[in-house]
């Protein structure tokens, strides 16, 4: 019997997932066909074979994989399954890649609101098609009610990088010059404020995007003078660099003023207790550029919707200690430390 066969079948409205839907039997087939083929649809899906074939791109390709168990799953700007595909994306984005496809595997536990799943995979498979990036393989497997905090999201990408182009974080150089792309903390701040039932004046959302884009047009402007990107998600701005340094063996010096963050960003983290530098983002990269070409590489930048609040935050300078330092608003200055732990657990 083939999948059309099972289509529709599900009381996707009142259901919920049970310990048969991962039992490779019929109820299983049903729930990937009605929530899963239906919202991932694509020529890959449709051949219903455990693995997916496709052609090989010529040049050196790139793979990445990634977990997200974020807490709450809905957030305002996104959810599990959009922000699975955008990060995922972004981590083959930042080799200065062309992502090609993605792969995902849902732990669901049992209890779980088929709407809800439904929800999920609808999501998932629109960021998928926005990005141009298919989801061509996947599993799904249920769990026992209480072992999986709702549903947590596993995925892989694979990528091409264009000929010539090899960044890599331990290539950051003295006199470099220090982009960030937009604006911080915004993911952090909209998944903590819905996570503690806050409300503020103005709508604070996530800023989960898919970047490959960006960066496309960044690679198009700066090419081999593009030393290293990365996405500052967990830990922040300040874990990014503090992770930099360390690879590149040199510190950094930033400008607080530099930093862009939007007002209603900065007063939910003087609410909240937190330090925007080491606060979550899933929709903005840091690029360290060779000095002659940052102006270039900004303009570009600035020219595409996801870079418009662009800056140059800081230069790459000597250091044996690797410290990362920022100059205040103030005038005075402070290391950038590490954080012993996350500041904000389950946010990704």
């Amino acid at each position: 019997m083939t999948l059309k066969a099972y289509k529709r079948k599900l009381d996707i409205k009142n259901g919920c997932v049970d310990l048969s839907h991962g039992s490779g039997g019929r109820a299983m087939t049903q729930l990937i066909a009605d929530i899963f083929h239906e919202a991932l649809d694509n020529a890959w899906l449709r051949r219903g074979n455990d693995q997916s074939a496709f052609e090989v791109i010529g040049g050196r390709m790139v793979m990445t994989t990634d977990g997200y168990v974020v807490s709450p799953i809905f957030f305002p700007g996104g959810d599990i399954g959009s922000l699975a595909v955008h990060g995922t994306i972004n981590d083959i984005a930042m080799a200065g890649a062309r992502p090609i496809y993605l792969s995902a595997g849902f732990i669901i536990e049992e209890g779980f609101a088929l709407a809800d799943l439904k929800r999920i995979a609808d999501s998932m498979g629109e960021a998928a098609r926005n990005a141009g990036v298919p989801i061509i393989t996947g599993d799904t497997k249920v769990v026992e009610r209480g072992k999986a905090d709702g549903v947590f999201v596993t995925t892989t990408g694979v990528g091409v990088v264009p000929d010539g182009l090899d960044l890599s974080s331990e290539k950051a150089r003295p006199g470099d010059r220090v982009i960030l792309s937009g604006t911080i903390g915004d993911h952090g701040v909209a998944v903590m404020s819905k996570r503690q039932n806050l409300t503020f004046e103005t709508d604070i959302v996530s800023d989960s995007a898919a970047l490959h884009g960006l960066v496309a047009a960044m690679v198009e402007a700066g090419g081999t003078s593009l030393r290293v990107m990365r996405d500052p998600t967990r830990g922040g701005l300040a874990a990014t660099l503090n992770e930099l340094a360390h690879q590149s063996k040199v510190g950094f010096r930033i400008a607080e003023e530099a930093v862009p963050i939007k007002s209603e960003v900065a007063a939910a983290c003087d609410l909240l207790g937190l330090d925007p530098l080491y606060v979550a983002n899933e929709g903005k990269l840091v690029a360290v550029v060779a000095p002659d070409a940052a102006e270039e590489v900004l303009a570009a930048m600035r020219a595409h919707p996801l870079g418009h609040d662009a800056a140059v935050i800081g230069d790459v300078v000597a250091d044996e200690h690797h410290f990362v330092q920022m100059t205040t608003a103030f005038g005075g200055g402070r290391i950038v430390d590490w954080l012993s732990g996350e500041q904000l657990p389950r946010i990704c």
